[in-house]
C-alpha cells in the first residue's frame, strides 16, 4: 500500500518556488543525499519501493526480536553526526552510539582468538601472543595504513572523479601507497605469522571485495577505526535510519514507501523526474538513484541514452559476492559471545577463491556472527539472545538454486556454531529468518545477487565506477555501494557528500 508522508505542505509559495529533487531509494546513501539537498535548498521526494525505509538497513521484527537486516559496524561517525549538523541539530538527541570494545574478536578453528580493538598497546600485546617477532611490523603496517587513509579517505573520499584527467592526477599517489597491489599482499609486506595476515587483511570482506583481490588501498579501514572507531547505535541500525529520515521531514521534505519506480525520464539528454509503476509521473529537476548501480543503468534508463554503461559493459564487471544471512533468537543468553565474532573456518585463500573466483559453494565457510543484545539486551525478550550470522557466499553468478539449498546450508552453519561457540544451539532457537543472494536481487534489485555492488578492485574503483554525475544523463546523480568511493558506510555517506560538488545550486533552477 501507498504511504505519503505528509510534512511537506506543496501549497506554500515558498516551497513553489524550490526546485524539485527525487531520490529513488532509502538506503543510507538515498538518506543522507535527501539532507544534503534539502539542506542546499531542494524540495526533496525520496521513494522507497519496499514497505519501510532503510534499504538494505531495514528492521526485522519478528517475535519479540529486532535484527538489523544489513550494516551493523558503525565506523567515521562524524560522517552521520555532519549530517544533523547541516539540520541544526546534534546527532546525539537522536541516536546514542556506543563505541565497541573489542572491535571485532576473531576466532580461528582451532579455538585461538584475538580481541581486535583500537587500544594501541592491548593491539600490540595481542600481536605479540602470536608473534613476538611481528609486533615491529604491524606498527609499519598501521603507520602504512594511516597514510593511506590520510589520502585514499581524508583527501579523496568525498571527491568526484569526473574524468580521467582526475584519475592521472592520483595516479603517482596510488602508486606510491601500493595501490597496485592486494590488500593480502600490502599486509604480507609487514607480518609474517599467517594468522596474522588473515587478521589484518579480512576488511575487504566488509565492503565486498576479496583480500586477494582488493587494492590494497582498502588498507586504510585499519586506520580508519582505530582513528574513529567502531560503534553500535542502541536501538539497533535502524535508530540511524529513523533519525535521517525525521531530518527529511523537518526539511519538508517527503518520503515515500511502496514507490517503486519504473523509468527515469530523459528529456534532450536531461533527467526530467521519474514514472512509477502505478504510471504516476514524478517531475524533478534533478534525480539522485540510490539503487543498484546496474540496476539503473540496465532497467530505469532507456538504452537510447546509454553510451558508457551499456548492458555489455555492466555484465562484463567484476560483481561482489553475495551474502548467506541466518536471524535467529535464543530462549537462553550466551553471555560469554562477543558483540562481533569472526570465525575462521579451516581455509582462507582457498574458500576466498571458491567464492569469487569459482563461484563455488563450498562445504566449509568463515562466518561474521552478530549478537547486538551483548550491548542492548532491549532487543530480545527478557532472557533471550538475538543474533545474526552472515557466510560470504557466490553470487548468482555461480548458479546456486537458493530454494533447494538455503536450508541444508543453515543447518550445516548451526551445526558448526553448535560446536564451536554456542552450546545447546539446536535446542535454543525460538525465532529463524534466512536471506540469500536471491533475496538481495528479488528485494533490493541488486545485480547478480550481489551484496555489495562492483567488487572493490583497483580496475573498478574511483573513475572506474559509475560516476557520481552520470556520465550518460544529465542531471542524474548516483549514491551508495554501487557509485564512488564503494560499500560501506563510510563509502556510501561520502557518495552523498560527493553530490556538495557536482549538483548544481538550487538557485540554478529559480
Amino acid at each position: 500500500m501507498l504511504t505519503i508522508d505528509q510534512s511537506i505542505r506543496l501549497d506554500r509559495p515558498s516551497e513553489r518556488r524550490r526546485p524539485g529533487a527525487v531520490v529513488i531509494g532509502s538506503g543510507f546513501g538515498g538518506l543522507a543525499a535527501a539532507i544534503r539537498l534539502g539542506a542546499r535548498g531542494y524540495r526533496v521526494t525520496v521513494l522507497e519501493r519496499l514497505d519501510q525505509l532503510g534499504g538494505r538497513a531495514r528492521v526485522h521484527r519478528q517475535d519479540g526480536f529486532t535484527f538489523d537486516a544489513g550494516p551493523t559496524i558503525v565506523t567515521a561517525p562524524f560522517l552521520f553526526e555532519e549530517l544533523w549538523a547541516l539540520c541544526g541539530r546534534r546527532m546525539s538527541d537522536d541516536v546514542h552510539l556506543v563505541p565497541m570494545r573489542p572491535f571485532y574478536r576473531i576466532r580461528f578453528e582451532d579455538g585461538a582468538t584475538f580481541d581486535y580493538s583500537g587500544d594501541e598497546a592491548a593491539m600490540r600485546a595481542e600481536v605479540a601472543r602470536f608473534s613476538q617477532a611481528d609486533v615491529p611490523g604491524y606498527e609499519r603496517f598501521m603507520a602504512r595504513s594511516r597514510e593511506i587513509c590520510r589520502v585514499g579517505f581524508e583527501e579523496l573520499g568525498h571527491v568526484p572523479f569526473g574524468s580521467v584527467r582526475d584519475m592521472l592526477r592520483i595516479a603517482p599517489d596510488l602508486l606510491r601507497l601500493g595501490g597496485h597491489r592486494s590488500v593480502y599482499g600490502e599486509v604480507s609486506r609487514h607480518i609474517r605469522d599467517e594468522r596474522l595476515r588473515t587478521i589484518f587483511s579480512f576488511h575487504p570482506l566488509l565492503i565486498g571485495g576479496s583480500p586477494f583481490r582488493a587494492s590494497a588501498i582498502y588498507c586504510l579501514i585499519a586506520h580508519l577505526e582505530r582513528r574513529w572507531g567502531v560503534h553500535f547505535a542502541m536501538g539497533g541500525t535502524g535508530r540511524l535510519v529513523d533519525g535521517l529520515a525525521g531530518l527529511i521531514r523537518g526539511h519538508g521534505g517527503s518520503l515515500r514507501t511502496g514507490a517503486d519506480v519504473a523509468e527515469i525520464g530523459v528529456e534532450n539528454g536531461r533527467a526530467t523526474g521519474v514514472t512509477l509503476t502505478t504510471g504516476e509521473r514524478i517531475p524533478a529537476d534533478i534525480v539522485v538513484s540510490n539503487a543498484d548501480s546496474a540496476f539503473t543503468y540496465r532497467r530505469l534508463l532507456p538504452p537510447r541514452v546509454r553510451r558508457r554503461w551499456s548492458d555489455t559493459r555492466i555484465e562484463a564487471a567484476k560483481s561482489s559476492m553475495g551474502l548467506f544471512v541466518w536471524y535467529f533468537g535464543t530462549k537462553r543468553k550466551y553471555p560469554d559471545v562477543a558483540h562481533h565474532t569472526i570465525l575462521m573456518g579451516p581455509r582462507y585463500r582457498e574458500l576466498i577463491a571458491d567464492i569469487f573466483g569459482r563461484k563455488h559453494l563450498a562445504d566449509d565457510f568463515s562466518l561474521y556472527l552478530h549478537r547486538p543484545t551483548a550491548t542492548d539486551p532491549m532487543l530480545a525478550p527478557p532472557g533471550h539472545d538475538a543474533f545474526y550470522v552472515l557466510s560470504p557466499v557466490p553470487n548468482l553468478a555461480g548458479g546456486q538454486d537458493w530454494s533447494a539449498c538455503a536450508e541444508p546450508y543453515r543447518a550445516r552453519i548451526a551445526r558448526f556454531l553448535e560446536a564451536s561457540l554456542l552450546p545447546g544451539l539446536s535446542g535454543s532457537v525460538v525465532t529463524s529468518k534466512v536471506t540469500t543472494p536471491q533475496d538481495f536481487a528479488d528485494d533490493f534489485l541488486s545485480f547478480r545477487g550481489s551484496g555489495f555492488g562492483l567488487e572493490p578492485v583497483l580496475t573498478q574503483s574511483a573513475w572506474f565506477r559509475p560516476h557520481n554525475a552520470s556520465e550518460d544523463v544529465r542531471n542524474l546523480f548516483l549514491v551508495g555501494a554501487g557509485t564512488h568511493p564503494g560499500a560501506g558506510l563510510p563509502g556510501v555517506l561520502s557518495s552523498a557528500r560527493v553530490l556538495d560538488r557536482v549538483v548544481p545550486d538550487a538557485r540554478v533552477f529559480a
